[in-house]
């Protein structure tokens, strides 16, 4: 395991867990924070050895989203890097973890609000703790949404539910994210961390050159017309039907055996 003061990275059976580590601020987001979260997500992007990647938190929250004390103190010293953070940080980080070509997984372990609800938004999977709970904040800071999050949520629940969420700036429990499809699972709190390493652990001995056009076909798909997703899909298979995995997997089943995948 490495470790800056507010990132730990950890790597395991192909798994690169990435938690925010400020568990007395609630994992909201300072520069630091976002910078150190880019370099760490580019990184993981680019590691062949890492195959999938989870994103968690520390303490009592998985994030509250931007940290307000920096943000008041920096827009107090006119300060312009506020005015900015969407450009420089939130766009690059949702970037980064829906482009990745590779399964990414937000273990929430808690509080998730504003643009820390979004990063869960933009992740592949979303595996909760029972005690977690979701926010999204930006109405009760005078803001509207960022980092994806008027792009991910309705894709999620749809745009009823997005708008009122983002309107009455009303907390989701667990018991309702599972039941509106925000989230795909709860588990108790003190099984988050394993159970999500579990599922990243088997996606990341599966196809994950598949994976990755997967996430580009479901993509494309969500705003394209039909002819479009079906183009996009034909080249999908076209590439994927000459990868080495395909051929592992047609092999393991004729074979009636476990496929070895390579990512290749």
């Amino acid at each position: 395991m490495t470790e800056s003061n507010v990132l730990l990275t950890a790597d395991a059976d192909g798994v690169r867990t990435l938690t925010l580590n400020r568990p007395e601020a609630y994992n909201s987001l300072t520069v630091e924070l976002k910078e150190r979260l880019i370099a760490e997500l580019r990184a993981a992007a680019e590691d062949p050895d890492v195959r999938a990647v989870v994103l968690t938190g520390t303490g009592k929250a998985f994030c509250a989203g931007q940290d307000l004390k920096e943000h008041v103190g920096l827009l107090q010293a006119n300060d312009p890097a506020p005015l900015h953070t969407v450009s420089d940080h939130y766009n690059p980080i949702v970037k980064l973890i829906t482009g990745m070509a590779k399964p990414v997984i937000a273990a929430v372990n808690g509080t998730a609000a504003g643009a820390g609800a979004a990063f869960a938004y933009a992740s592949d999977l979303r595996i909760a703790a029972e005690s977690s709970s979701y926010l999204m904040a930006f109405a009760n800071v005078g803001l509207g949404p960022d980092s994806g999050a008027s792009w991910t949520l309705q894709r999620l629940i749809g745009y009823g539910r997005a708008a009122e969420l983002m309107l009455m700036a009303r907390t989701v429990d667990s018991a309702e994210a599972l039941r509106i499809g925000l989230v795909g699972e709860v588990v108790p709190d003190e099984e988050l961390a394993a159970r999500a390493q579990k599922v990243a652990a088997k996606l990341a001995a599966g196809p994950t050159v598949a994976y990755a056009k997967i996430k580009n076909v479901l993509s494309v798909a969500a705003e394209s017309s039909l002819d479009e997703a079906l183009a996009a899909e034909d080249a999908a298979q076209t590439a994927l039907g000459g990868t080495a995995d395909h051929t592992e997997a047609v092999e393991a089943f004729v074979t009636k055996r476990k496929p070895n995948f390579q990512g290749k």
